[in-house]
């Protein structure tokens, strides 16, 4: 499992609209929709639907949204950084400005935990998340993502 199976560059993106937790759903749903043609009110439901489960917000700044969902064959993830931090309900109560959303199928078992455990434990990792901070580019965001995962396998 890596990142380039996980996210399109399409499904990248710098977000300027967020200002709550809501609302950040919502963009997320537009941007799966965009990138892997899921519609965009189903995603928001079922990540809202996950949210109330507990708060996805893992802290340091970072949330892992995430879902099954019908409709999708594989993992598929897409990621945000937000220019403005928004309240999130993290479980150390900073405030969010990177999120990796997952979703994966209704029948997917051990997938679902392999890419979640790979973009936690990316997403753990302070170096880079600072890079990601750094560089408020999409196509930039993607290469991190995706090479630093690639080197570290390697």
């Amino acid at each position: 499992m890596d990142f380039g199976k996980l996210l399109k560059p399409e499904a990248v993106k710098v977000l300027t609209s967020a200002s709550s937790k809501k609302r950040l759903m919502q963009d997320i749903g537009e941007l799966v929709q965009q990138a892997y043609g899921l519609p965009a009110g189903q995603v928001v439901d079922a990540l809202m639907t996950r949210e109330t489960l507990g708060p996805t917000g893992v802290g340091h700044g970072v949330a892992l949204p995430h879902a099954r969902m019908n409709g999708i064959d594989k993992v598929v993830g897409a990621f945000v950084l937000l220019d403005k931090p928004i309240d999130f309900s993290s479980v150390d109560r900073q405030p969010v400005d990177v999120a990796f959303a997952l979703f994966a199928p209704e029948d997917a078992g051990v997938e679902h935990l392999k890419a979640l455990a790979l973009v936690a434990r990316t997403l753990r990792d302070s170096s880079i998340c600072t890079k990601l901070r750094s560089n408020p580019d999409p196509a930039t965001l993607y290469t991190i993502l995706t090479e630093d995962k690639a080197d570290k396998a390697a």
